[in-house]
């Protein structure tokens, strides 16, 4: 990077900054509840730096504030002033010197990290989300979406017609966590006796992808809506190297699931609203024969290591669509009540849960 002349703020920050985690003690509650009440600070940060693309812009060579600068274009001071705020949090890491390190959670703001949570950050952060959180005190009254009052519209409607570039974030962030939960969920599932797998409201079929490659006697069918199965994984499509092992079906999970298979895998879409939740569920059972599998992989707001992220989800889910994430019990429930005889419930990773089940 090209070094510049310091500007006047460059007094190096406190060692407590530099590892706050390691030898700051932890704030009174007084403070911390105001720390809290500024939440919308940090999260506008984190904003700001994926946008700016800081962390891509800092390699492992410490840097001053100055040298980023001129390479995401903005000014020195204020950029040290957002660095600063995300060394509170252990997001970089000032040196006595007063340049700038990577963190662990630095280098997953990377876009080129594998585990990048840059269009996740992103997403749980777009200009739509400052205009439904202060509606939360109606939607807790009420128990029901407040999109549509604000927006003059659905969420997905909304999303679509209006959304421009968050449409574009929402199906990055969506194929990164799908991308990265995939592998994972292929070690998790044995297959011993299984022939084919119906990923069922799929999206590209990163998971389907993943077994199918682990499984090589297995085959595969794609269901979900028209246009996101038309940017289905390549390894899918005509031509790609699983093509000749996959059927991809549109349709809609909700209406239909015309699809026979040994084992159903439904990840992360039984969290809109009861209603569809119910739908999907009773058509599974009603395509499957007796006895087939069927696996569903949820966020759970109970029992996990992520129940911060995921009460948070909970409560967007809330305002944009009127839907919640399920509690181990309120999933067992809807399952159950759908005609499923639950089995074991296992952790996938840190932030999903599968649930076998079997048709009787």
């Amino acid at each position: 990077m090209t070094t510049v002349s310091p500007t006047p703020d460059t007094t190096p920050l406190t060692s407590t900054i530099t590892s706050p985690q390691a030898e700051a003690p932890a704030p009174p509650p007084a403070m911390r509840l105001r720390e809290l009440a500024f939440g919308a600070a940090i999260a506008a940060a984190v904003r700001t730096a994926a946008r700016l693309r800081v962390a891509d812009a800092l390699d492992e060579t410490p840097a001053s504030a100055a040298e980023l600068a001129l390479v995401v274009d903005t000014q020195p001071a204020p950029l040290r002033r957002l660095l600063r705020a995300l060394c509170c949090y252990g997001i970089f890491s000032e040196t006595p010197d007063g340049k700038f390190t990577h963190t662990e959670m630095s280098r997953l703001l990377r876009e080129d990290d594998p585990h990048s949570l840059r269009y996740i950050s992103l997403w749980c952060t777009e200009p739509w989300t400052w205009d439904v959180w202060p509606h939360l005190e109606d939607a807790v009254r009420s128990g029901t979406s407040v999109f549509p009052e604000v927006f003059g519209k659905g969420f997905f409607e909304y999303l679509h017609q209006d959304g421009g570039e968050s449409a574009q974030v929402f199906n990055r962030a969506m194929t990164t966590s799908s991308v990265q939960s995939a592998q994972d969920v292929a070690e998790l599932l044995d297959l011993t006796g299984v022939s084919s797998v119906a990923d069922i409201g799929g999206g590209q079929g990163h998971v389907l992808a993943s077994l199918l490659e682990k499984h090589a006697s297995v085959q595969g069918t794609l269901l979900d809506l028209p246009g996101v199965v038309a940017r289905a994984d390549a390894r899918l499509r005509d031509g790609g190297a699983l093509a000749d092992r996959v059927r991809i079906v549109p349709g809609d999970c909700r209406e239909e699931i015309p699809v026979g298979a040994d084992l159903y895998v439904i990840k992360n879409i039984l969290e809109w609203d009861d209603e569809s939740t119910r739908r999907t569920l009773r058509n599974v059972v009603e395509a499957a024969r007796p006895g087939a599998r069927v696996v569903i992989i949820e966020n759970l707001v109970d029992d996990t290591p992520s129940m911060r992220f995921t009460t948070a989800m909970d409560l967007l889910l809330l305002l944009n669509v009127g839907g919640a994430k399920h509690t181990r019990e309120s999933l067992v429930g809807r399952l159950s009540e759908a005609g499923l005889r639950v089995g074991e419930v296992r952790p996938v990773n840190a932030y999903l849960h599968a649930f076998e089940c079997l048709v009787p």
